[in-house]
């Protein structure tokens, strides 16, 4: 996980009080971008709210690592994973375009391109950056609703209040 420009906060009047922190960076709407239809509504979401706090919008892609992108290791050949991680590295730079474009001028946009599982990504993406707020796009996978869905996933463990969008 890569962060362009990371949040740091210094203590109030020179040292804590009550363990509270000041902001020193503008308020941060993490959400989660891969594309989908319901990521692209959250992306847009996101970039209101984040015009409506005054704050900037971090976008996250997060892709499977190669070597579990399923039969990589078992075909043995080491250009698999070459080729799945560039085939992401591809897919992030569209959505990092997508992303500054969808948010217009005047909205800072940073965008993450992660790899792992998104929940634990987009958690640590806005623990990095202290986020406001976490937005992900409904799932329209029927197994997600029955087994669970990132939503609920990053509710359950959130750092931040968590929205799902539904379109």
């Amino acid at each position: 996980m890569a962060l362009a420009d990371q949040g740091a906060s210094k203590p109030l009047d020179g040292g804590e009080s009550n363990g509270r922190q000041r902001r020193t960076t503008s308020p941060a709407v993490v959400v989660g971008f891969d594309g989908s239809a319901s990521s692209l509504d959250a992306l847009f979401w996101a970039c209101g709210e984040a015009r409506r706090l005054g704050g900037r919008v971090v976008a996250v892609y997060v892709s499977s690592n190669p070597a579990m992108a399923g039969l990589a290791g078992a075909v043995g050949a080491p250009s698999t994973d070459y080729m799945v991680e560039q085939a992401n590295n591809e897919c992030a730079e569209r959505l990092a375009a997508e992303a500054a474009r969808c948010c217009g001028d005047g909205l800072q946009v940073q965008f993450v391109h992660a790899q792992g599982t998104p929940t634990h990504e987009l958690l640590a993406v806005a623990k990095a950056v202290r986020a406001d707020l976490l937005v992900v796009g409904r799932s329209k996978k029927a197994r997600h609703h029955l087994a669970g869905s990132l939503g609920r996933a990053l509710a359950g463990k959130r750092e931040a209040p968590v929205v799902v969008i539904v379109p």
